[in-house]
């Protein structure tokens, strides 16, 4: 690795990104890595560094897929791996000409300090350039997941195999929830539209927007004063599934970034909202979002930095928001490096976490309290399963059934999974404590 040293100032933007996903594969995530490395990238290039580097790990497992047959024998090399596959994404996924991209591509494998094995980049990237419609429908036809995934997939969705793995492939929606305290959807639709922005409303959520381009958020209309959050659709649907919040005491538990606690202050005048994260630099993300909305002027708000599984209130409430600690597959267009971070392995230690929590949690609500249990995964095991498993051990809760349009009915619960142009795979399910 000595080689990729050189000095990150004097490479190109494709030498950029593969620095990048040279990071994920080494086991950062992408949000630790992106500010750091997107800062040397010029201004005028950063919107391409960061399609590329999403796209090549959102496709990361077809290029994978496609190019092992291109190969006589493995590369072994995790940086020439990442020239390769950025090439392919660019030849086969984006409009950049194929010379373009594959001189650039060739010239980072060359600053990279692999310029004996760029002819090999330079000579696969020239074939698929000759044959592109074969390799798009190669790359087209293949699941792009890992094979652990894949097999927890096809167990639990069998009939929806093939969409589900050609959805998570897509570029998910950049989705707002319209600040209800300040301003009607309508309105802002009408604001947009004067600006020229084309956006339309969401389906199931009656304060969501989709925004038919993407952008930087902060320079739409109303972002200073708080008119607006950026939420997936799918996600704001929690406050349709609560009761009637005003005067009550409330836990967001696993509250950062603070998505669906704002929510629950634009909807309800609740007593107290009590935000609990284990994590203080995400929770400074709710104190922000909550100030930029102004939405803490009124209400009573405590941001408390705790572990889940043994924080104690004062007293009863009346209501838990419990967004589980989650593999986060079904934000995975979003988070796209979650494709290479995520082991089979995690998967039993996310479960059995999720378990403390709403054990711990069931015991902080009141006899005739609602407790919402949400993940942003697709996994039966996180989801129904964990479902079952609760209510097997605890005689004091009912479910309240969700009769909603959206989701598909489980054992216990709803699920959503991602879906092209609309939301991510989310899951909810209603508890009521009864005893």
């Amino acid at each position: 690795m000595s080689q990729i040293q050189s000095s990150a100032k004097n490479l190109n933007l494709r030498a950029q990104v593969v620095k990048t996903l040279l990071a994920v594969q080494n086991g950062q995530s992408l949000a630790s890595v992106l500010n750091q490395h997107i800062n040397i990238v010029s201004e005028r290039d950063r919107g391409l560094y960061h399609e590329l580097t999403l796209g090549c790990l959102r496709q990361w497992y077809s290029l994978k897929a496609i190019t092992l047959p291109l190969l006589t024998k493995p590369l072994d090399n995790e940086a020439l791996e990442s020239c390769l596959y950025l090439g392919l994404y660019q030849i086969l996924c984006t409009r950049i000409p194929a010379h373009a991209a594959i001189s650039e591509t060739v010239n980072a494998a060359k600053q990279l300090g692999f310029e004996p094995m760029s002819g090999l980049v330079n000579a696969i990237l020239r074939r698929v350039s000759r044959e592109t419609t074969e390799f798009q429908t190669a790359l087209n036809n293949t699941h792009g997941l890992p094979s652990w995934l894949f097999k927890r997939l096809k167990k639990d969705w069998a009939d929806r195999l093939p969409e589900i793995c050609q959805n998570l492939k897509q570029v998910a929606p950049l989705t707002l929830r319209v600040n209800e305290r300040q301003i009607s959807r309508d309105e802002y639709l009408d604001i947009l539209d004067e600006e020229q922005i084309d956006a339309r409303p969401c389906t199931l959520s009656d304060v969501g927007i989709v925004l038919e381009q993407t952008g930087n958020i902060t320079h739409l209309p109303g972002f200073e004063e708080g008119g607006f959050s950026v939420q997936d659709e799918h996600a704001q649907l929690c406050v349709t599934l609560l009761p009637n919040l005003d005067d009550k005491v409330i836990i967001d538990a696993c509250a950062a970034p603070g998505g669906k606690a704002a929510h629950i202050l634009e909807r309800f005048n609740p007593k107290k909202l009590i935000a609990l994260d284990h994590d203080a630099k995400r929770l400074l993300r709710v104190s922000e979002n909550l100030e930029r909305l102004e939405l803490n002027v009124d209400a009573t708000v405590e941001i408390i930095t705790a572990d889940a599984t043994t924080w104690v209130p004062k007293e009863l409430v009346d209501c838990i928001v419990l967004d589980a600690p989650c593999s986060a597959i079904g934000v995975m267009r979003r988070h796209p490096d979650i494709r290479l971070l995520r082991q089979s392995t995690d998967i039993q230690q996310v479960v059995d976490l999720q378990k403390q929590i709403l054990k711990h949690m069931w015991q902080q609500l009141k006899v005739g309290g609602t407790l919402l249990y949400i993940t942003c995964s697709i996994l039966k095991v996180e989801n129904e399963q964990q479902m079952v498993e609760f209510f097997a051990e605890h005689a004091d809760a009912e479910e309240i059934k969700i009769d909603a349009n959206w989701g598909i009915e489980q054992i216990h619960g709803r699920q959503l999974l991602p879906e092209a142009h609309h939301g991510d795979g989310f899951y909810y399910c209603r508890i009521q404590k009864t005893a």
